[in-house]
């Protein structure tokens, strides 16, 4: 019996050394004080909601012309994405693993120029009931 509980009691042992051997990695990805089109980073003053969204762009597809009034970001997942500012005239492209922080109250749209399909992690921070998006007319 004495046997059993020795035995027992080093295998406990040995699974918080187990445990010490998983190691977290932390990968920075992205940090900057500036939008795409050279702006700086601008959060509501009051009620921010925040808003979490997918989106799947399939090959050939291009969004509408729109802008934003409060600060977007966007993770690329899977593709690359082309954005053209319409008001600068600077085309940007991201590609998977790449972070954008989109420009504020600038007219813009973005394609998907490439053979995969784009898959973006969209995260929107707004005034509690605002729009994230504004189309042009």
């Amino acid at each position: 019996m004495y046997k059993i509980l020795i035995a027992i009691a080093f295998t406990l042992m040995a699974f918080p050394a187990q445990a010490l051997d998983s190691t977290v990695t932390v990968t920075p990805v992205f940090k900057t004080t500036r939008t795409i089109a050279d702006q700086p980073v601008q959060l509501p003053q009051k009620n921010v909601e925040v808003i979490v969204s997918m989106y799947d762009i399939p090959p050939g597809a291009e969004l509408p012309v729109h802008q934003h009034h409060y600060q977007r970001y966007a993770y690329v997942l899977s593709g690359t994405l082309s954005v053209n500012n319409l008001e600068s005239g600077k085309n940007s492209t991201f590609k998977q693993g790449e972070f954008v922080v989109e420009s504020l109250s600038q007219w813009h749209k973005g394609a998907n120029n490439g053979t995969e399909p784009v898959k973006l992690l969209v995260i929107d921070q707004i005034e509690q009931g605002a729009e994230s998006v504004t189309l042009r007319k």
